[in-house]
């Protein structure tokens, strides 16, 4: 069975962290790029980062430059995203997704990822 399976959201306060997992099973993990994405209630999801499955490439959208740390553990089949800084508007429920990517990543919400997790929610107080 095919599981992603997100860990590690909760409640922080403004400029706080919070390190997100993502533990795969059931298929072959280094054959894929992980993304992360995000949504907020009443909003549209959003990428926020990728990391390609063995080069190490790394996308970030705009907001999270310089604040969020996306990495993987190929041995442990996670994908971490260390997020530091944190603002109110991070919160979110944020979601990993498997893409079948040969190079790079993508961190686009609309396109057709192969696996997503349940998701885990963040939730940022000012």
């Amino acid at each position: 069975e095919v599981q992603l399976v997100e860990s590690g959201g909760g409640l922080v306060q403004a400029g706080g962290s919070l390190r997100l997992s993502c533990a795969a099973s059931g298929f072959t993990f280094d054959d894929y790029a992980i993304a992360w994405l995000r949504q907020a209630p009443g909003k549209e999801r959003e990428g926020v980062s990728c990391i390609s499955r063995r080069d190490g490439t790394t996308y970030y959208t705009d907001s999270v430059k310089g604040r969020f740390t996306i990495s993987r553990d190929n041995a442990r089949n996670t994908v971490y995203l260390q997020m530091n800084s944190l603002k109110p508007e991070d919160t979110a429920v944020y979601y990993c997704a498997a893409e079948d990517w040969v190079a790079g990543c993508s961190m686009s919400p609309i396109y057709e990822y192969d696996y997503w997790g349940q998701g885990t929610q963040v939730t940022v107080s000012s």
